[in-house]
């Protein structure tokens, strides 16, 4: 295997991860000069739609034909849980925090599918077990590390200009609030992936159900804006930052990087482009300081780590599950064990 082939996946998920926290940091951006969080996500959904709908036509030309009713109202749950409700949640909780602050509720968002896995049965821990022992401490180092995030904001790590302080300090009066709504965006993000992993069994097309998804969470934010502010002129945006705004995080955010994620998951699996969560942070944390000269405080610092220590912790325990599920004897139809056999993987 080539120097290329071996690092490629990566690569690209270094890739995305860092156009995912240049998302947050426009998102920010343009938050701080009044734009609606809904509009946002109306535009960026519609785009995304745009851009994914030749794609389908394209590569899963026989999509139409399994769609059927239970499909689409599926399809709509995902596209409220997954598309509206979360960026509703998370952007507004992005408005009164910072961007460092908002990626590290989205480093709980594999805990948060953990634990509604298990309450649900579709998970399980044996403490007896080691791989069972790693998934509980990883949970309460996660929940640890939210409760310091949403209950201890700490002192200031940087020193900046007082003009600058007194900005930040505006838009930070509400910090346990936003946390709250960042907190709610990450729990219903984490249903959304449960809800996924049912419409990949039924209905196993990638690119058209993220468009299908994606038209249909346009829908919804656009009508939500319309019942909660009636004012039209949020509808126009003001400057080439807005619009650029909206086309990035379309094509890049909810085209290009889901493309580009769904292609690791195919080749390396979930465990390993879970993984990579926690660099969002760390560019955010580079993008936040050197840019938006954003503050970063001690209660941040301390419980972005815990949550990633807990992060790390909990996929290691699920990858050791999975080898020990795949290397354990298996029972045969008269009740003897079978020790699993080894063989080389068939190409179709």
């Amino acid at each position: 295997m080539s120097f290329f082939q071996k690092w490629k996946a990566v690569a690209a998920m270094i890739f995305v991860e860092f156009a995912l926290a240049v998302v947050n940091a426009l998102f920010k951006k343009v938050l701080s000069k009044g734009m609606n969080q809904l509009v946002i996500t109306t535009y960026r959904f519609s785009i995304a739609a745009i851009l994914l709908t030749p794609l389908a036509c394209f590569l899963e030309r026989n999509f139409i034909s399994n769609l059927t009713g239970r499909v689409v109202c599926c399809l709509f749950f995902s596209a409220l849980l997954g598309g509206t409700l979360t960026q509703y949640f998370v952007l507004i909780g992005l408005k009164y925090t910072s961007t460092t602050f908002s990626c590290a509720f989205i480093n709980m968002v594999p805990i948060n599918t953990f634990i509604m896995a298990l309450l649900l049965g579709e998970e399980n821990i044996n403490i007896k077990s080691k791989s069972g022992r790693a998934k509980a401490l990883g949970t309460l180092c996660c929940l640890g590390g939210a409760l310091i995030l949403t209950l201890y904001k700490g002192m200031p790590l940087i020193n900046q200009p007082a003009s600058e302080v007194e900005v930040i300090n505006h838009s930070t009066k509400s910090w346990i609030v936003g946390s709250l709504f960042l907190f709610a965006g990450s729990i219903v993000w984490s249903s959304w992936f449960l809800i996924q992993a049912r419409i990949g069994k039924d209905y196993p097309y990638q690119y058209s159900s993220t468009a299908i998804m994606s038209f249909l969470g346009a829908i919804q934010s656009a009508i939500l804006s319309l019942v909660i502010d009636r004012n039209t002129s949020a509808w126009f945006m003001k400057g080439t930052l807005e619009i650029s705004t909206v086309i990035y995080a379309g094509v890049v955010g909810s085209g290009l990087c889901y493309v580009v994620m769904s292609w690791c998951v195919k080749q390396k699996g979930a465990v390993f482009t879970s993984a990579f969560s926690p660099f969002i942070q760390i560019f955010a944390a580079v993008i936040d300081i050197s840019i938006l000269h954003e503050q970063i405080h001690l209660g941040s610092i301390l419980g972005s780590i815990l949550v990633i220590i807990g992060l790390y912790i909990l996929l290691w325990g699920k990858s050791k599950e999975a080898e020990n599920l795949k290397n354990s004897p298996t029972t045969d139809k008269n009740g003897q064990d079978t020790l699993p056999v080894t063989s080389s993987p068939s190409h179709t």
